[in-house]
C-alpha cells in the first residue's frame, strides 16, 4: 500500500513537472480546450475535490443548462481583501460561466469537502485587482491573459471586460 502511494505521488510530480513545460496549445486551441486538455482538467478536478495540493485548487461544480448534469471542473481561487473570487481565463466562451449564469449562480465548491455556495457576478469596473491577483496566483492563465503578474492594475482594467469573474459567498 505504501510503495503504490509512493508510486502516485512521485508519478504525479513526473506529470506535473513535464505540465509546466508543454506549450499552451497542448491545452487550449482558439480558446477552448483540446482532447488532452479535457482529459487532464477531469483528473485534475478529481485530484482537487479530494482535497490533495496545491490547496489554492478546488473543483466547481454546476449544473449544465442544456442536459441538466453536472459539470465538474478545475477552478483557481483568487482571493483580495478577504474575499474569494472565480475567474474564467477563456473569457465568455467558458461554458462553466453561461452555465453559472443559468443556474442562477447556484454551484458547489470541493476540496475535500463540499460547500455550496452563491457566486455573484463582479461588476467590470471592480475586476481589475481580482484579475491581477488571479494572475499571480494561476501561472497556468497566464498565457490566456495580455497583462503578466508583474503589470499595474490599470492594465487589468482595459482587459476587464472580456472576463468574466464571479464572488464566492456562503449559499
Amino acid at each position: 500500500m505504501k510503495r503504490a502511494f509512493l508510486v502516485v505521488v512521485f508519478g504525479l510530480a513526473a506529470v506535473v513537472a513535464v505540465w509546466t513545460r508543454l506549450p499552451a496549445t497542448v491545452w487550449y486551441r482558439e480558446g477552448r480546450p483540446t482532447r488532452f486538455g479535457r482529459l487532464t482538467n477531469r483528473a485534475m478536478a478529481a485530484w482537487s475535490g479530494a482535497g490533495l495540493p496545491p490547496r489554492i485548487q478546488q473543483t466547481l461544480e454546476v449544473e449544465r443548462r442544456r442536459t441538466g448534469g453536472v459539470l465538474s471542473l478545475l477552478v483557481v481561487i483568487a482571493e483580495v481583501g478577504g474575499q474569494r473570487y472565480l475567474v474564467s481565463m477563456l473569457g465568455e466562451k467558458a461554458a462553466w460561466v453561461a452555465n453559472v449564469r443559468a443556474a442562477g449562480g447556484r454551484a458547489v465548491l470541493r476540496s475535500r469537502r463540499r460547500e455550496d455556495v452563491q457566486l455573484e457576478e463582479v461588476p467590470i469596473e471592480d475586476r481589475a485587482p481580482i484579475l491581477r491577483a488571479y494572475v499571480k496566483r494561476a501561472p497556468g492563465a497566464r498565457p490566456h491573459f495580455d497583462p503578466g503578474p508583474g503589470d499595474p492594475v490599470d492594465a487589468f482594467a482595459a482587459v476587464a471586460g472580456a472576463y468574466p469573474v464571479f464572488r464566492i459567498t456562503p449559499a
